[in-house]
């Protein structure tokens, strides 16, 4: 007979510079499937300054990327336990947001962008969090399927939404842009949808977009 046990549990998380708590805004960036917080951060070197600080929580799955050796990725999520995979997720990103926030005197907006494997795990969270969401960036990826509808509808009436997707992401199909498309019109929101030149990757030129966008 399979039974739970709950226990405190140390995870990892990188930010692009020591926070003042003084930033105007919070970006969190949740890397795909197989990367580490640390190098995925690298990606918006450039992108922090005074007003802005981006936080990179790191998945709590690890596993070697070739075999039984050499370079470990992290991931939210495997087929196996993935509603505790979930929950934990859940638990894991509420408890950062509310240490980060609770040392702020003026509360910043708080800004999301998942990438890959990381969209999906953006949209279930944040669809659900307490808190408000400003932006939310969904790179590669796109919302949950097994999303809470009612929630997203409420917890989205306010937040800019933006896909961003490469013209050559071979993980990208007609099926997969269908099943967003049919998700987008369900959630009966505008969403932003832009598009560059390369693949499965994080694009630096259209990073600067987003960053940059005022609207």
């Amino acid at each position: 007979m399979k039974k739970s046990i709950n226990f405190q549990y140390q995870a990892q998380y990188s930010v692009s510079h020591e926070p003042t708590f003084l930033e105007k805004e919070i970006w969190l960036v949740l890397h795909g499937y197989g990367q580490l917080a640390e190098f995925f951060l690298r990606k918006f070197q450039g992108f922090d300054s005074d007003d802005t600080l981006i936080v990179a929580p790191e998945g709590t799955n690890y596993g070697y990327l070739n075999g039984f050796s050499g370079r470990v990725g992290a991931n939210w999520m495997t087929r196996h336990e993935r509603e505790i995979a979930i929950q934990n997720n859940h638990i894991y990103l509420d408890l950062l947001m509310e240490s980060l926030r609770s040392q702020y005197k003026e509360t910043p907006k708080v800004n999301v962008l998942g990438f890959s494997q990381g969209a999906a795990t953006a949209t279930r969270w944040a669809s659900r969090w307490a808190g408000e969401v400003s932006k939310l960036v969904l790179w590669a990826g796109g919302f949950a399927q097994d999303m809470v509808l009612e929630d997203a509808c409420e917890k989205f009436s306010y937040t800019k939404i933006t896909l961003v997707l490469g013209d050559r992401d071979e993980f990208v199909t007609p099926e997969s842009v269908e099943t967003q498309e049919e998700l987008i019109e369900k959630l009966g929101k505008a969403v932003k949808k832009l598009t560059f030149s390369g693949g499965h990757e994080i694009d630096i030129e259209m990073l600067s977009v987003i960053f940059d966008s005022s609207d």
